[in-house]
């Protein structure tokens, strides 16, 4: 049984990523074959562009969780095409898991502009012109279907984080992962859902190598007086894993 869990969950994230087929990117593509492996570039077809690297973290973690017991959910907070969150919920599939979910928290249209009065940070950021990270609902909804995962443990939050990040804040949490790219968008997160993370459970970023997330991090754990070691996944990724309930 745990050998055939293995190997679905491997599949399962070895097709997400399209690692298996031709994938011509969309943009930042180059004939360096590491640079997909990497999550460098913004695949074509692959239903998420993280990269092996980050991948292999998500599962690990996600296997740490169940086994180690850390109570709640799972929550992506910037999903794309929905490939991470497949692959979460394929996981509580593997493991027979009913009685957690995947929340999916995106505004489906791409990323905000900057506030550059609440967040200075975020000040001169082009991100919200990148129409290909623009993906609507209905189209991550109906990826999930094709690998029969959709159902009632899946969880849409449509809209920007300031607005939705605040109504799930009665939920308990195993995982969050932060892919928002601003300062805004990781502290909206931030501020809003980590008092509802387990102690043991896990906090993974996805943009850490851009300068706004990662000050954003930098910010918030200062704030927070937060001093778990930050683990390194690949260039860009990073998690810890919380240890108290400050």
């Amino acid at each position: 049984m745990r050998e055939l869990r293995e190997k679905y969950i491997d599949l399962l994230m070895k097709t997400i990523l399209c690692s298996m087929y031709p994938d011509p990117a969309l943009a930042y593509g180059s004939d360096d074959e590491n640079q997909r492996k990497e999550g460098r570039d913004w695949p074509g077809m692959a239903h998420s562009m993280i990269g092996q690297y980050r991948a292999k973290n998500i599962v690990a973690l996600c296997k740490r969780a169940i086994e180690e017991e850390v109570p709640g959910n799972f929550l992506e907070a910037g999903v794309w095409r929905g490939g991470t969150c497949i692959l979460m919920r394929g996981i509580l599939e593997a493991y027979q898991i009913t009685d957690r979910k995947v929340f999916c928290a995106d505004s489906f249209e791409g990323l905000p502009a900057p506030d550059e009065i609440k967040y200075p940070r975020d000040t001169g950021d082009i991100l919200h012109t990148f129409e290909q990270l623009a993906v609507s609902l209905e189209t991550v909804q109906e990826n999930f279907k094709k690998y029969d995962l959709f159902d009632d443990q899946t969880v849409f939050l449509e809209g920007w984080f300031k607005d939705t990040m605040p109504t799930i804040s009665d939920e308990t949490f195993a995982i969050i992962r932060l892919d928002g790219d601003m300062y805004g968008s990781t502290m909206d997160v931030l501020v809003n859902v980590y008092d509802r993370v387990s102690k043991g459970g896990f906090i993974i970023v996805d943009d850490y190598a851009l300068p706004t997330c990662k000050a954003a991090i930098e910010d918030f754990r200062e704030q927070r007086n937060i001093s778990d070691e930050i683990h390194k996944i690949d260039w860009t990724g990073i998690w810890w894993q919380k240890t108290n309930n400050v």
